[in-house]
């Protein structure tokens, strides 16, 4: 029969220690990865991007009338006529009710 050579254990102290570093170590890791993760999805615009492409698509077409003033989730979106430069333009604005992000399109009309 062949003798096994012994190998030295570590304690239980040891143990207990390096489970709890590797818990802590995952637990940041997701509380970091958890606020990266929210803050993109709140400040994301893409919903209201496309909301406006559609306004400016309604716009072009003549669809919609100036002025308008509308309510979208959490924007207010107000499109007004206005001379820039000797040019008819459509002006549209998004601002974000709680954030007080704002976004603006212009509009060249013939």
């Amino acid at each position: 029969m062949v003798v096994l050579k012994k190998v030295k254990a570590s304690t239980l102290m040891e143990t207990l220690v390096a489970s709890i570093l590797i818990v802590v170590i995952f637990m940041m890791a997701s509380m970091i990865f958890n606020n990266l993760f929210s803050y993109s999805i709140k400040t994301s615009t893409r919903v209201i991007d496309t909301h406006l492409n559609e306004m400016e698509y309604l716009f072009i077409n003549e669809e919609v009338t100036t002025p308008l003033y509308d309510d979208f989730e959490a924007w207010t979106i107000t499109a007004e006529r206005q001379i820039l430069n000797k040019e008819d333009v459509i002006v549209i604005e998004a601002t974000h009710q709680d954030r007080k992000q704002n976004i603006s399109r212009t509009i060249v009309t013939n």
